[in-house]
C-alpha cells in the first residue's frame, strides 16, 4: 500500500511517539518549522507532542492516540516523528492498524521510531519510511536529511542517497528483497513474540549508535538474530553508520557472527544512521543489491503515488 506524495502547501503532522520534545530540543524544532514553512508546507503538532506526563515522555496511550488521530485527520498529508528515544514499542497494542489501512499516508522517522515503522508495515502493508526526524532536519550541520525528504516525498525520486555517497562490498553477490530494519537494537526486538516481523526474502538494513551500544552489544543483537534463524530467511544485508571509540567496525562484527555460513551479499554505506546523512529508506519496497555496481543498492518500485 503506497501513500500519496507530498505537495507544496500540504500540512505535515508532527508526533512524538518515542522521546518527548523537551526544552533543549525546541531550538532545533523551531528551526525545522521555519525550514519547512519556507519550503511551502504547514505544520500541525499532535495533541500530546509536548506531553511529558510520565517524566520520560507521554503515556503509551497518549502517543498512540496521536498516531491514530493523525492518520484519521484528512487535513494531514504526511506524518514526521519529532525525535527518537527509547520506548516506542510501548505503543504497539494501542495503534489502530485498521484505521491506518483506511487512511494511508507517509510516516517517517529513525532510531527508536523504526520499531513502529516496521510494525505498521507488518500489520498493514503500508510502506513506511526510515529517514530524518523533524528535529534532525536542522540539528545537523548539513541539509542532507532535508534534501532526502524532499526528493523522496515531493519529487518521488527513487535514488538512495547522494551521488557522492560511497558503498563498500563486504561480501559479494546479488539479491532482491523487500527492505526491513533500521536501528539494530530495536529491530532485534521484532524477531520473536507477539509483535514480530516477517524476515523471509527481505533485505535487512541496520545501523546503530556507537555512544549507546558497545561492539559486544552489536554481537549480542546479531547472535540473537542468528539463533532465531533470521539469517536463514533474509536475502542480503545493508549496513549503515556505526562509530565507536574502539574503532571496531560493525562490518567486522557482522562477519564474525555470520562466519561464512550464509551466501547472501553484504554492503556498507554511511548514508543512514545517527549521522547527518540520512537517506530515506522505504520499508516494504523491493530493492536490489548488486555488488558489481558503484551504487550497490537500488529501489525497484515507486514509494509514493
Amino acid at each position: 500500500m503506497l501513500p500519496n506524495r507530498l505537495k507544496i502547501g500540504d500540512t505535515i503532522g508532527i508526533i512524538a511517539p518515542s522521546g518527548p520534545i523537551t526544552k533543549n530540543k525546541l531550538e532545533d524544532i523551531n528551526n525545522s518549522i521555519l525550514l519547512m514553512e519556507k519550503a511551502g508546507f504547514k505544520m500541525q503538532f499532535s495533541k500530546n507532542a509536548f506531553s511529558n506526563s510520565l517524566g520520560y515522555g507521554a503515556t503509551a496511550k497518549e502517543k498512540a492516540q496521536d498516531i491514530n488521530n493523525m492518520f484519521k485527520d484528512e487535513n494531514i498529508k504526511a506524518i514526521i516523528c519529532a525525535t527518537g528515544g527509547n520506548n516506542s514499542n510501548s505503543l504497539f497494542e494501542y495503534i489502530d492498524y485498521e484505521e491506518i489501512k483506511k487512511h494511508p499516508k507517509i510516516i517517517c522517522g529513525f532510531s527508536d521510531v523504526t520499531s513502529i515503522l516496521n510494525i505498521i508495515y507488518e500489520k498493514t502493508k503500508l510502506i513506511t519510511f526510515s529517514g530524518a526526524t523533524f528535529k534532525s532536519l536542522t540539528s545537523w550541520e548539513t541539509d542532507y536529511g532535508y534534501k532526502e525528504i524532499i526528493k523522496r516525498f515531493v519529487d518521488a525520486k527513487l535514488e538512495l542517497g547522494q551521488p557522492q555517497d560511497k558503498y563498500e562490498t563486504i561480501k559479494q553477490g546479488t539479491a532482491k528483497g523487500k527492505l526491513v530494519g533500521g536501528n539494530l537494537s530495536r529491530t532485534v526486538n521484532l524477531v520473536c513474540g507477539k509483535y514480530k516481523i516477517d524476515f523471509k526474502d527481505k533485505i535487512l538494513f541496520i545501523e546503530e549508535t556507537g555512544y549507546e551500544s558497545e561492539p559486544a552489544d552489536i554481537s549480542h543483537y546479531l547472535y540473537y538474530m542468528k539463533q532465531n534463524d533470521v539469517f536463514e530467511k533474509i536475502q542480503g544485508i545493508w549496513i549503515g553508520n556505526y562509530e565507536h571509540e574502539s574503532k571496531i567496525k560493525i562490518e567486522q562484527i557482522v562477519l564474525d557472527v555470520l562466519q561464512d555460513e550464509y551466501n547472501f551479499p553484504i554492503i556498507k554505506s554511511n548514508n543512514f544512521g545517527h549521522i547527518d546523512k540520512k537517506t530515506v529508506i522505504p520499508i516494504g519496497i523491493e530493492a536490489k543489491i548488486d555488488t558489481d555496481k558503484e551504487y550497490k543498492i537500488e529501489l525497484l518500485e515507486k514509494c509514493v503515488l
